[in-house]
C-alpha cells in the first residue's frame, strides 16, 4: 500500500484557528513534520517555527520531526535546490518506515506553502505516494477578523500579492478594482507605504504581524514610517466604497 504525504494548514500562529479536521489529521499521522529554517552552515538553526509551535499544541514533542528547508534563501539558487533535496531524501525515508506523514505549514498548505515544493520533490522521488491537503485559516482572514477589515462585497475582485515579487505587482493591483492584500512586505514596508499614498488608499489599510501571539501587531497602514516590519506582514487595502449597503451587488 502506497504511503500517504498530507499537508495540514495550521492557519497564522494562534493554536485555536486550527480546524477539527486539521488537528484529527496531525494526531492521526504517525510522524508530522515541522519545517526549520536553516543556519548559515545550512543545518538546522535551533529556532522554533510558528509551524512548530502550533503543533505542540496538539501532538506530543516525540511525534514530531524537524526538516530543515531554505526558507530565507533567495539569492543563491544552488544552496537552495541542495536543501529542497535534503528535505526531500528527508521526507521520502519517512514515508518508507511510516504508512502517513503529516507536514505542517502555516496558513493554507495550496497558498505560498513551502508544501507545493515538498510534493513535487516526493512525486520524483517516492511515485505513488498520495498526495492529500487540509486546509488552513490563512493571515489575511486572521487579520480581517481581528481589525475589521471587509474582504469583500457582492461583484469584488479580491487580489492576493506576495511583496516579494516587487513593489510594481503591488501597484498595478492597487489601481485596480477591489480589495488588495500583501504578503510579505515588511523589509518593502518603505515601499508598500508609497504605493499606497499614490494610489489614495492608505487611510482604510490595516496591517498586522504575528497574529494570534504574544507580540501581535496590528495598525492602520497610515502609521507605516518606513521602518523595516517583520517578513511575515500582512496588509489589507479594502475596496474603494460608497458606505452603503449593498452597493457593490
Amino acid at each position: 500500500m502506497s504511503s500517504k504525504l498530507i499537508g495540514v494548514g495550521v492557519g497564522p500562529g494562534d493554536p485555536e484557528l486550527v480546524t477539527v479536521k486539521g488537528v484529527n489529521a496531525l494526531r492521526a499521522a504517525d510522524v508530522v513534520v515541522v519545517p526549520v529554517m536553516a543556519a548559515p552552515d545550512g543545518k538546522d538553526g535551533g529556532e522554533r517555527g510558528r509551524a512548530e509551535a502550533t503543533v505542540l499544541h496538539y501532538v506530543p514533542e516525540e511525534k514530531v520531526v524537524r526538516v530543515v528547508f531554505a526558507l530565507n534563501e533567495r539569492s543563491d539558487r544552488a544552496r537552495r535546490e541542495a536543501a529542497w533535496d535534503a528535505a526531500g531524501a528527508r521526507v521520502a525515508g519517512l514515508l518508507g518506515r511510516h504508512a502517513t506523514v503529516a507536514f505542517a505549514t502555516i496558513g493554507d498548505p495550496n497558498v505560498y506553502s513551502t508544501f507545493t515544493y515538498l510534493a513535487h520533490t516526493i512525486g520524483e522521488l517516492v511515485p505513488g505516494t498520495v498526495v492529500e491537503t487540509v486546509p488552513g485559516i490563512t493571515a489575511m482572514q486572521d487579520l480581517a477578523a481581528r481589525s475589521g477589515a471587509v474582504l469583500t462585497e457582492g461583484t469584488e475582485p479580491l487580489t492576493l500579492v506576495p511583496v516579494t515579487a516587487g513593489a510594481a505587482v503591488l501597484k498595478d493591483a492597487l489601481n485596480g478594482p477591489g480589495t488588495v492584500v500583501a504578503y510579505k512586505f515588511g523589509r518593502q514596508a518603505a515601499e508598500v507605504a508609497e504605493a499606497l499614498r499614490d494610489s489614495g488608499r492608505i487611510d482604510d489599510a490595516v496591517w498586522g504581524a504575528a497574529l494570534g501571539l504574544e507580540d501581535e501587531s496590528i495598525r492602520p497602514a497610515a502609521e507605516l514610517d518606513g521602518e523595516p516590519l517583520p517578513y511575515l506582514s500582512t496588509l489589507i487595502a479594502p475596496a474603494r466604497r460608497d458606505g452603503t449597503r449593498g452597493g457593490k451587488l
